[in-house]
């Protein structure tokens, strides 16, 4: 009789039981970490991926983020998607997530402040002052030619919101309102500039630091817009036990210098609520 692949590993056990040793178990494979789920704002992504990165050299522990225009961010977290964590470039979208119980209650705080800018290619000729005045719009279209202003959706985008209100207050809205090349956040509106698709626009100081083929024409002064403000918070979904660790990473002194580095201002403990 020839014997069976049944019979040889049968008589291998037997053997082994005989000899007084215990078959080896397949071992249970340890399951890795699951990585914070960030939900954060385009203008962030230097210094939140170089923030991030320096978390887990120190941790071991992982952030998996996505970057959007932070409307496009709330209505996502507020239709369900897994975000731990969440980080507006403005209040209004922050308070829109709150609004409809979206938050973990007290974890949210005002992390950073931004500048308003109007830029240009960096080879560009281009001179432009920001001073309120009925001849604002008249040189905004002899800067443009035939061109337009790139700039986040107006309607929605936060850098696009605070654009609009800095070229109404300063009385050259209704003469460029026609002229705008709207984009889905303000990373991609640096992006047409710095393509030299569109000869101006209008992005966060942080965004023209990031890109070098773009240079800053002239600043927004900052009563000209509501203040740029970034909250941070925790997810009321949230499960994850390392992502209070990161939002606490996030606010540490550790962290403010990846902030400054690519020119945000960190709100101090005192000043974040």
């Amino acid at each position: 009789m020839i014997p069976t692949r049944r019979t040889w590993l049968g008589a291998v056990l037997g053997l082994a039981i005989w000899a007084g040793v215990t078959p080896a178990r397949a071992e249970t494979p340890v399951r890795a970490e699951t990585p914070v789920v960030v939900f954060a704002a385009a203008s962030l992504k230097n210094a939140l991926d170089a923030a991030t990165a320096a978390w887990t050299t120190e941790t071991g522990k992982t952030a998996r983020i996505s970057y959007a225009a932070s409307s496009a961010l709330a209505k996502q977290i507020e239709a369900g998607a897994p975000a731990d964590l969440f980080l507006s470039a403005d209040l209004a979208w922050m308070d829109d997530v709150a609004g409809k119980d979206g938050l973990k209650p007290g974890t949210r705080s005002n992390l950073l402040r931004n500048a308003l800018v109007l830029i240009a290619p960096k080879d560009s000729a281009v001179a432009l002052a920001l001073k309120p005045g009925p001849d604002l719009a008249a040189t905004f279209a002899k800067a443009l030619g035939d061109g337009r202003i790139a700039m986040g959706n107006v309607a929605a985008v936060p850098a696009g919101k605070y654009g609009k209100a800095a070229l109404e207050s300063l009385g050259a809205w209704e003469g460029v309102k026609d002229r705008l090349a709207q984009a889905e956040n303000v990373r991609a509106a640096l992006l047409l500039v710095a393509r030299g698709e569109a000869p101006l626009g209008i992005v966060y100081a942080t965004d023209a630091v990031s890109d070098p083929s773009v240079r800053v024409v002239a600043t927004f002064p900052a009563a000209s817009h509501p203040p740029v403000i970034y909250p941070v918070a925790l997810t009321k979904e949230s499960t994850n036990p390392d992502a209070a660790a990161l939002l606490a990473y996030l606010r540490s002194p550790a962290a403010r210098v990846f902030f400054e580095r690519q020119g945000f201002s960190v709100i101090g403990a005192e000043d974040r609520t």
